[in-house]
């Protein structure tokens, strides 16, 4: 398994080393660094403005007394796209941003949902309730 995600991540990183290369050839140094850089600062923002909305929508359901299992999934897919927002490269600034668009960001809550599903059948993870 260690193996399989360092191999992942070192062939992620050639990949997003060709990208801002192949960037550099064509636009140029200081406009490649600038569209990483402003690519950085609007996803940060868009990250904060939608875990805003999903934070909100988590205490509503909370409030109403429903377990917010698809804002959780949510919350998890803003972060993440927030986090490789803030990575240099386009190829994460790409996944990045589907993360957090709200009409892109279903198609990964379902990947996570179904391979939570198949976690919790094969009890590699269980569920319990809290002490409440």
């Amino acid at each position: 398994m260690v193996k399989r995600l360092a191999v992942i991540f070192i062939i992620f990183l050639a990949i997003e080393l060709w990208g801002i290369i192949e960037m550099v050839q064509r636009i140029g140094g200081i406009t490649t660094f600038g569209l990483l850089l402003l690519t950085g600062i609007l996803g940060g923002w868009f990250a904060r403005a939608e875990g805003s909305k999903i934070w909100a929508d988590a205490r509503r359901q909370l409030q109403s007394g429903q377990m917010p299992g698809f804002a959780l999934l949510d919350g998890l897919c803003v972060l993440a796209g927030g986090l490789l927002l803030l990575l240099p490269g386009f190829l994460s600034d790409i996944v990045g941003i589907t993360l957090l668009l709200p009409f892109t960001r279903p198609i990964y809550r379902l990947f996570m949902y179904r391979w939570l599903e198949k976690k919790v059948r094969s009890g590699s993870i269980s569920i319990r309730r809290g002490p409440f």
